[in-house]
């Protein structure tokens, strides 16, 4: 194409990081394909990538500073609005103190460099502990073993896909999500050449996925009762005298009283309350027991229930028990040229759970934050140290956390509300003031978060598509605009600069330079992941802890949970993911929400037998938190007694400038409980969810 030019970069939509090539001529993009020669995707792309170009020419994305007025918003210099944010957030914080101001942060968050590195100092400036994200309605079980276990909350072990023997996935779907907290672009590639090699892999899921429909073999289990699962195939290892945790022997504590622990549940007992036969259990240990290399992947189905803190130290433990941590084939740790665990080291220091409790609820701090489950709580509760202000940033949890009604209204009773985002969403119409960014192909990027959990060790920079606009500002630069006003102090850096810091000076690889990176647009390939962990162990004592105090006292809830009427419910609701959609990102992205309704209400043909319901009936489903309508799909994907809506629907915002939201659909978290959190971690159950379901008439 005549004067067009080719632009590498990163796609951060979703954690795969996939390489692309944008053709473009100056700001018009006129093609998005996938980059065959990035080291790490190997030409793997989705269709979210191909939508990068929807947010860079959107009529409805905010493109200004608003203010709020009585019949609306009006537009507001950057000078203006930075001025106001300020006075406003100084004004709540001396009259009720500094704890009154609060912080949630969105999942987007995670995906650019300039606000990971910069949010830490808005912490520092607004100096309250009052910070919520989208972490704690996701992965907090994944980061609260790894703090207890290995001393830090990103030593996350990462499945070695690549060269595993036996994969075993439990309440994950990476085909769609391309790993999640694994990222791992082109996973049916990857599936494939482990099957080839003559491995194979296992699906445990209430719904028959995308990934089990791969898979060797598929068990349906009854939601919110996988750490059964898991704590029967230890009794079973154990009872086998299979136990072996090879080289890390002499560096792990705990291994007598594990095997006593999970001796109160047996294959028998699990069966009852899992609804897999103990000869499939057994069959599960075994394969754990005599393949050469196995690994156990559990992920949103496992994290996001009643008992996901269990689930993902039961899988840590299974891993190292079976003598597959910390090995080839096995569960790895990365070694990222960018390494926040240096970054942030803890070693030695005493860990930040549940250091302090929520006001109102009493739930654990980690990691710099409460759990977003109880933050309409903390706006509604009156008393010292109720929040009167809040700032989010690249969030809408309005619709991504539990009873987002409840935390909607919540926001209309706040003092003061500022948004970070470009689109006026269900979260961002409360805020007085909505500060807009430069943000996608206009941004560099640097993946710090997703590099350190990917199944392989790479690095990319890539450098920004075109120019920002003249009245644009990257987010980074509005928040040191804030913490400036507020503090006085300039921070003298940027985002970029820190990146060229941390690779230059990264002791692993001592011959790789940023100017390196910058110079290779398709990435550099560092390498398979390797043994590490005895080095970059973050305890106190350098030793590993497997039986936390926290997870030795939840056994019993678990023990107890076998009775509970709530495991009788007549249907179980849990969320599912759907190729073209990622959490609320894709509200406004046409090509990614049209065609058939993808958010649908999947039920077994039984139940739906039951109720006279038929593909294309609409329904009423309603518990106690709400209700919700949405459209029939009849499929023996399902379990009996399980029925599935996807995650991040229902926008219903009109954005008052050129159309309505594009993607209405029924929001699952109207019926999702805020109360419903697992109680170790404070992490929201979004699975599990008891629910009726009627058919609508007409």
């Amino acid at each position: 194409m005549a004067d067009s030019q080719v632009h590498f970069r990163t796609c951060n939509i979703c954690e795969a990081m996939c390489g692309i090539a944008v053709t473009h001529r100056g700001r018009e993009v006129l093609s998005i394909k996938p980059d065959p020669d990035d080291v790490f995707s190997r030409g793997h792309i989705c269709p979210k990538a191909v939508a990068m170009q929807d947010y860079l020419t959107d009529p409805d994305r905010v493109r200004t500073p608003q203010i709020r007025v009585s019949d609306g918003y009006r537009e507001a210099s950057w000078e203006e609005a930075i001025d106001l944010t300020v006075k406003r957030i100084s004004a709540i914080q001396e009259r009720f103190g500094t704890e009154s101001f609060g912080v949630y942060l969105g999942n987007p968050n995670a995906h650019n460099h300039g606000n990971l590195l910069w949010i830490p100092r808005l912490y520092q400036a607004l100096k309250t502990h009052n910070r919520y994200s989208s972490a704690s309605a996701d992965q907090l079980p994944h980061h609260v073993a790894s703090q207890a276990m290995f001393g830090h909350g990103m030593l996350v072990p990462i499945p070695d896909i690549d060269r595993t023997d036996f994969l075993m996935i439990i309440g994950g779907n990476p085909v769609v999500s391309n790993g999640s907290m694994m990222s791992a672009p082109g996973m049916p590639k990857r599936l494939k050449a482990l099957q080839q090699r003559g491995g194979s892999f296992v699906v445990i899921d209430p719904r028959r996925t995308e990934t089990a429909a791969m898979a060797d073999r598929h068990l349906f289990i009854r939601p919110e009762t996988d750490a059964w699962l898991l704590m029967a195939i230890l009794q079973e290892i154990f009872a086998r005298r299979s136990q072996r945790l090879r080289h890390l022997a002499g560096i792990v504590d705990g291994l007598d009283e594990m095997g006593e622990i999970v001796q109160r549940i047996t294959p028998e007992a699990a069966a009852e309350v899992t609804g897999i036969e103990a000869a499939d259990i057994r069959w599960l240990a075994r394969k754990f027991i005599e393949s050469p290399t196995a690994v156990c992947y559990s992920r949103m189905g496992a994290s996001t229930q009643s008992f996901g803190g269990l689930c993902l130290w039961l899988t840590y433990v299974l891993n190292l028990t079976t003598g597959n941590l910390d090995r080839e084939g096995g569960a790895m740790f990365t070694q990222p040229a960018f390494d926040l665990v240096e970054m942030r080291s803890q070693r030695g220091r005493p860990s930040s759970y549940g250091s302090r409790r929520s006001r109102v609820r009493g739930l654990p701090y980690f990691n710099g934050e409460f759990p977003v489950a109880t933050l309409a709580d903390e706006i509604l509760t009156p008393g010292e140290g109720q929040i009167r202000g809040l700032i989010t940033i690249a969030g809408n949890p309005v619709l991504s956390s539990p009873n987002g009604e409840r935390l909607g209204r919540a926001f209309e009773e706040l003092d003061f509300m500022v948004s970070l985002d470009i689109y006026r969403n269900e979260t961002s119409r409360h805020a007085d003031i909505l500060l807009p960014a430069a943000t996608g192909l206009s941004a560099s990027h640097y993946d710090v978060v997703f590099h350190a959990l990917a199944v392989r060790n790479t690095v990319r920079f890539s450098p920004p598509m075109q120019a920002r606009g003249e009245n644009e500002r990257y987010d980074w630069e509005i928040i040191e605009s804030i913490c400036q006003g507020l503090t006085g102090t300039p921070s003298g850096m940027s985002p970029d600069n820190v990146v060229r810091q941390m690779i230059d000076s990264n002791p692993v690889y001592p011959d790789l330079r940023f100017e390196d990176v910058e110079k290779a647009p398709h990435g550099i390939d560092l390498g398979p992941l390797r043994p590490c962990i005895v080095s970059r162990l973050q305890t106190a004592d350098g030793r590993i802890n497997l039986v936390p105090d926290v997870y030795r006292k939840d056994v019993e809830r678990l023990i107890e949970s076998a009775t509970s009427p709530y495991n009788r419910a007549d249907l179980r609701l849990i969320a599912r993911r759907v190729p073209r959609q990622h959490n609320t990102w894709t509200h406004n992205s046409h090509r990614l929400i049209k065609g058939r309704n993808q958010c649908t209400l999947q039920m077994n043909s039984g139940d739906a037998q039951h109720r006279d319901l038929c593909s294309g009936d609409w329904v009423r489903a309603w518990n106690h938190c709400g209700e919700i309508e949405a459209e029939v799909e009849v499929s023996d994907d399902m379990m009996p007694g399980v029925v599935s809506l996807p995650q991040g629907w229902g926008s219903r915002v009109d954005t008052s400038m050129t159309r309505a939201a594009t993607r209405p659909g029924a929001n699952i978290n109207a019926l999702t409980d805020h109360m419903r959190i697992d109680e170790v971690t404070g992490n929201a159950a979004f699975n599990g969810i008891s629910v009726n379901v009627e058919k609508l008439s007409g």
